[in-house]
């Protein structure tokens, strides 16, 4: 648990340009994964009544954790890219997304919520790829068979995407409030 749990900020090191930090889901399962390690070991060297219960707990809920880290470790192991967008409130944030090339153009896929909330139909942001930044338009598309071949592009480059579809977590296509973002370099305005 304790490797798990500080592999989810190591394993970001890797990739080149500025840290990413964790964040959301992955920096609670980091945490958790933490403290239920430093629990255990706590417990380890303790024999009391209260102790023995809560320790029986947090082993049972610990595989539950364990899945979410390595589950954060191993999103992060293959190509992961940051676009540097804006909320509704206008504040910056950072999506941590996968990528891939098709006809040599870079797609991402998201929900159609999260897309919504950051503007990105259509918007001029900014993109981090292989340790370099450069503007790109994101253009959102909607269509099923645009959305499945990206789906299937990610499938294909991804291993973790494909474990976690053999585990039921995906689909063999996407969902459908999925979308497909196309992004387009600035320069070729």
């Amino acid at each position: 648990m304790l490797l798990s749990g500080v592999s989810v900020f190591l394993v970001r090191l890797h990739h080149a340009g500025p840290y990413a930090m964790p964040q959301q889901g992955n920096l609670l399962a980091a945490i958790l994964s933490l403290l239920i390690a430093l629990w255990l070991i706590r417990c380890w060297f303790s024999e009391s009544k209260l102790h023995s219960s809560v320790r029986w707990i947090t082993v049972a809920i610990s595989p539950i954790v364990l899945f979410f880290t390595l589950y954060a470790v191993f999103a992060e192991v293959e190509e992961t890219v940051t676009l540097k967008v804006h909320d509704l409130n206008g504040s910056s944030v950072d999506l941590r997304l996968w990528i891939v090339d098709i006809e040599d153009k870079a797609w991402v896929t998201m929900n159609r919520t999260k897309a919504q909330t950051h503007g990105l139909e259509a918007a001029k942001v900014e993109l981090l790829r292989n340790g370099l930044f450069k503007c790109v338009i994101s253009t959102q598309y909607e269509k099923r068979s645009i959305v499945n071949a990206a789906h299937h592009a990610r499938s294909r480059k991804y291993a973790t995407q494909r474990i976690a579809t053999a585990l039921g977590m995906f689909g063999e296509n996407a969902g459908p409030d999925t979308v497909a973002l196309r992004l387009d370099d600035c320069s070729n305005e």
